[in-house]
């Protein structure tokens, strides 16, 4: 069997939450006390307007009880920005810094992580591309940190789907490292109608 993508509603979201934060603080090399602090905000976020969320998951190893689906190994997520949501508020400071602004109607693409054990096998397009098939905004912004040469499986992943740059070597209020926000207009080609 191989890995499978599906949608999860808020209760599913919430049930897997464990498993989706510890993927995301492997895959983002952070200190497993992260979790403490990003599980009240990824909560919070599911709440929000146009949130929707996709998630792969291993196959079950056995069916008799518990999830019909195995192990969570990558998570995508997001939501309609609007102002006064943190992200939207910082981007907007960056951007009117260079005298840009953010676009009125489009859908932040909050967190995609896949287990670093699975990296490597297509999971990230697959998530970006079904969490993106639906979407009605006519643009998809994004936020990831700044790596030399752009060489790393987030960014061949993104530049790869036509994500180009909105905002480079910007930071977030709270982190250090330098960040860059990309973007592209939606649907992506071949995109469900």
């Amino acid at each position: 069997m191989d890995t499978v993508i599906s949608r999860l509603d808020p209760g599913d979201f919430r049930d897997r939450l464990p498993e989706a934060l510890g993927v995301y603080v492997d895959a983002m090399g952070y200190p497993t006390q992260v979790v403490r602090s990003r599980a009240p905000a990824w909560m919070e976020h599911s709440h929000r307007e146009g949130w929707s969320c996709v998630a792969a998951f291993d196959p079950p190893r056995r069916r008799l009880i518990g999830h019909a689906r195995g192990p969570l190994v990558g998570i995508c997520y997001g939501y309609r920005g609007a102002p006064g949501q943190w992200w939207y508020e910082q981007v907007s400071r960056g951007l009117r810094d260079h005298d840009h602004h953010l676009p009125e109607d489009y859908v932040e693409l909050t967190e995609l992580h896949v287990a670093p054990a699975h990296q490597g096998r297509g999971l990230g397009t697959m998530l970006l591309t079904e969490f993106l098939s639906d979407r009605t905004e006519p643009m998809v912004l994004l936020s990831t940190p700044e790596v030399d040469d752009e060489a790393n499986g987030a960014w061949r992943l993104y530049r790869s789907h036509g994500f180009t740059d909105v905002l480079r070597d910007y930071r977030f209020d709270g982190d250090a490292r330098p960040f860059a926000v990309l973007g592209r207009p939606l649907p992506l080609p071949g995109a469900r109608e």
